[in-house]
């Protein structure tokens, strides 16, 4: 029942990133301009025809650039509250037959806040890239797109490695009620799922950094 709860939350946030993008290019598709396959000169907008004054506020380049911001730092803190939540249940059994052991579960069970960590750092630089700490950057809607794409690895992988972690430091609580001094054992086998994690935070801050200003 889990998995498919976790599926179908993955799979609503893949189908709006791609409608809100989608939705994106229509809405500014008007606006841009266009150059014929064959060459020759380009076919610029009427400057008569009705513009999507609205749609061109709140889709502005900037505005998308922060919705990035938003989601790398939004679904890995998701994913790691979520996770944290997961230990903390598994870790109220173990504590209710043996308290002595609450250092070495709160270790377990604060494995999974390290996504949320990286979200943040992720969305701190695509902030400070686009001048939300300084002088602030004007930004097309493509440059404002790049920083959505910038921002999925981080936002996708660090919920859903959270959440994984989080059950594989719930099954490490199980080994600490049977065998108290398997800790390291443990921690080990969670961190490897953190892995992908630092994986995902290392494309974004290579795209972010690598931003075409």
């Amino acid at each position: 029942m889990k998995r498919n709860n976790l599926r179908k939350t993955f799979a609503i946030l893949v189908l709006s990133l791609f409608a809100l993008s989608l939705f994106t290019v229509c809405a500014f598709a008007e606006g841009e301009t266009v150059a014929p396959i064959g060459g020759g000169a380009a076919v610029q907008p009427d400057p008569g025809a009705e513009k999507p004054s609205v749609l061109e506020g709140i889709f502005s380049g900037r505005n998308l650039a922060l919705l990035g911001a938003a989601l790398a730092v939004a679904l890995p803190c998701l994913g790691s509250a979520k996770g944290v939540g997961i230990v903390g249940e598994a870790s109220s059994g173990l504590l209710s037959e043996d308290p002595s052991l609450f250092g070495k579960a709160l270790a377990l069970q604060a494995l999974p806040m390290t996504q949320g960590v990286y979200g943040m750092v992720a969305s701190f630089l695509m902030l400070n890239t686009i001048g939300l700490f300084g002088t602030p950057k004007e930004l097309t809607v493509a440059q404002g797109a790049y920083f959505i794409m910038a921002a999925l690895p981080i936002a996708l992988a660090g919920y859903l490695s959270a959440i994984k972690q989080a059950r594989v430091s719930a099954a490490g609580i199980s080994l600490l009620s049977k065998r108290p001094g398997e800790l390291g054992k443990a921690i080990t086998s969670a961190a490897l799922v953190e892995t992908y994690a630092i994986f995902s935070l290392l494309i974004t801050l290579l795209m972010v950094a690598n931003f075409p200003a």
